[in-house]
């Protein structure tokens, strides 16, 4: 039963090893993909407003252009905060992954130290009780 049980956590933490990059890159992917369909869905909403009321269209001189100084510190500004939020997402997913990967090896080498520890025990109380019947023999003998 104990080797049953020992197998199947092998087996399940061989999967999760072979599956868990394909799992962080769809994730990393299916987000972007996320994004990208809210842009278009944006887009999408600008064109219909453009295209619905002449009054709201959008003039070139109301649009933010990252050519003054101040945009583009703001720009850059963004783009290191987007970036750190990725990457934090990231640490966050790799945290995860050692932390799904690290519990079945845990409770797999608990398991097999949890086994020993029987048997070191199993050991000693038979050692223990040879004692006793020697010196139980030995009593009985004087």
């Amino acid at each position: 039963m104990k080797l049953k049980i020992l197998n199947i956590l092998t087996v399940c933490l061989v999967t999760l090893a072979v599956l868990s990059p394909g799992l962080l890159v769809f994730n990393l992917i299916w987000g972007r993909h996320i994004e990208l369909v809210k842009t278009q869905n944006l887009s999408c909403q600008v064109t219909n407003i453009n295209k619905g009321s002449d009054s709201l269209s959008l003039q070139p001189e109301s649009i933010n252009t990252p050519q003054s100084p101040a945009n583009r510190k703001l720009s850059k500004y963004n783009f290191f905060v987007q970036l750190q939020i990725l990457m934090e997402r990231y640490k966050i997913a790799t945290i995860l992954q050692w932390l799904v990967l690290g519990t079945p090896i845990c409770i797999g080498f608990g398991i097999l130290v949890y086994d020993r520890y029987l048997v070191y025990r199993t050991a000693v109380f038979k050692a223990q009780v040879e004692m006793l019947e020697r010196l139980w023999q030995q009593s009985i003998e004087q």
